[in-house]
């Protein structure tokens, strides 16, 4: 078990004098810009067919707010790098454009798969992020955890549960839940986590019986993991300093998703113009590099 010897209390204040240290560069001006071309681009399909109840749903996600939580923003752009991948599958393009008729068609064709090739490099960027962010947070509460028979129950009850999560998952895939239906029961399951952290800080649930055999453990940490789910926490200074340039990336992904979405419905309608072609791969070129900025430097400072 790690000293706690000199721990400080992980407050709001704490936390804020750390991130003092690390400023995020800001995101490129291209991300609004870009972010309003594809949207307005959107906003003209809409007019070549009424939207199916599936786009409006979209179109309301889309011009609304992103989540307030990092961690929740993370998620919701993984769900939408993954339909994004789904609908540039070419058994999912419109006729007119599988048929590849025209030179423009080709020439289309050619850019859906390099926009492919930079969706699938981030989405496989961001899976390893969380995935390895998910180890370091257990890790680094169980460096304080005693290295005995308690700390090995902590760690079969993690294990259990990360077993039981996966189950959840394949069942739900196997039985052809959408991707949607997939990132609900995600996003639900990282909720779990955090309400088990929060159950070791305060002697609940799972934990009840075992946290009370945990001398030594420091209390700032408890106290911390005790209120790691509040809205005015010490984790809100994390989404004041670091949240905004996610949420634009999380509408800039969103606003993609959905010009995608109506273009496929509409295609035969009015093919995409160069100017068009020009602006989406801007759009995703800016998207897949500032977000992988994005995690790559978050990384250091993820708490969940």
């Amino acid at each position: 078990m790690a000293s706690t010897e000199g721990l400080m209390p992980i407050t709001r204040a704490f936390l804020s004098s750390y991130y003092d240290k690390y400023p995020f560069s800001p995101l490129s001006q291209d991300v609004s810009r870009l972010t309003d071309e594809i949207h307005s681009m959107a906003k003209n399909l809409q007019k070549d067919a009424p939207l199916t109840e599936g786009e409006s749903s979209l179109v309301l996600e889309a011009e609304s707010h992103p989540p307030h939580k990092v961690d929740e923003n993370l998620w919701k752009n993984r769900e939408q790098l993954e339909e994004i991948l789904f609908l540039l599958e070419s058994s999912n393009w419109p006729p007119a454009l599988q048929w590849q008729s025209t030179t423009e068609d080709v020439e289309l064709v050619s850019v859906l798969g390099r926009l492919g090739e930079k969706f699938q490099s981030t989405l496989k960027s961001l899976q390893t992020f969380q995935s390895k962010n998910s180890e370091f947070v257990f890790n680094t509460v169980m460096t304080y955890m005693p290295q005995d028979f308690r700390g090995t129950l902590i760690r079969q009850q993690r294990e259990r549960s990360e077993r039981n999560k996966q189950a959840e998952v394949d069942a739900l895939i196997n039985s052809g839940g959408s991707i949607r239906d997939q990132y609900a029961l995600l996003w639900n399951q990282q909720m779990e986590r955090r309400r088990q952290l929060a159950q070791l800080g305060s002697a609940t649930g799972v934990y009840k019986t075992l946290v009370k055999y945990l001398v030594g453990v420091p209390q700032v940490l408890l106290d911390f993991v005790q209120k790691i789910n509040d809205d005015d926490g010490p984790m809100e200074e994390q989404r004041q300093r670091y949240g905004p340039p996610l949420y634009s990336l999380t509408k800039m992904v969103l606003n993609i998703r959905l010009f995608l979405s109506l273009l496929w419905r509409r295609f035969e309608a009015g093919k995409l113009s160069r100017s068009q072609i020009t602006v989406l791969e801007e759009a995703v070129d800016i998207y897949t590099s500032e977000f992988q900025r994005f995690i790559t430097f978050i990384r250091y400072f993820m708490l969940l």
